[in-house]
């Protein structure tokens, strides 16, 4: 990773969103100081928070958590907007500038999350000869094999499930 979380800019973009949210709660009714006030205020913080401790943690896994926690304080942040807009509460101009900001970190959350998951392998070329499927009629012998009877319910779903994708298997062979 980079030098400092400081540098990433889906935490650029949530300090960015938090202030927003600060200036659009600060023309909240005063009865709402310690409700929706405070919920979206902590939910916005959270989202930069969120996005800096996991990039401090040690491995890959604990990052993407920690993006993962972001992008539920995210979705926070979203629906609390959505309701102080139903109550009327804040500037259409404040509102709209809120939403489109958390829209956006939301989209760049999802784009890193997306970047840091692992990669699927790609399998070897390479299968041992007695399992090679190099042609349909190979493949089909196989399936054939594994559609023995068997005394077990549990074997035998799990063999018609296996028969079934070596039979996919052959036609994309062909």
């Amino acid at each position: 990773m980079g030098e400092s979380f400081r540098n990433l800019a889906v935490w650029q973009r949530s300090i960015e969103l938090t202030l927003a949210v600060y200036k659009l709660t600060s023309s909240f009714p005063d009865s709402e100081r310690f409700g929706l006030t405070n919920q979206l205020r902590r939910a916005a913080v959270s989202v930069a928070s969120n996005i800096a401790e996991g990039y401090g943690r040690s491995t890959k896994g604990e990052y993407l958590q920690f993006l993962g926690h972001a992008r539920g304080s995210n979705s926070e942040v979203e629906t609390q907007i959505v309701i102080s807009k139903a109550l009327g509460f804040g500037s259409k101009q404040m509102l709209q500038t809120t939403e489109e900001l958390c829209s956006e970190v939301g989209r760049m959350l999802g784009a890193l999350m997306k970047s840091q998951r692992p990669r699927p392998s790609v399998p070897s070329p390479y299968v041992p000869s007695p399992y090679r499927l190099s042609s349909p009629s190979s493949t089909l012998a196989l399936a054939a094999s594994v559609c023995a009877p068997s005394t077990s319910p549990e074997l035998s779903a799990a063999r018609a499930c296996l028969r079934n994708s070596l039979i996919c298997a052959a036609v994309f062979c062909s």
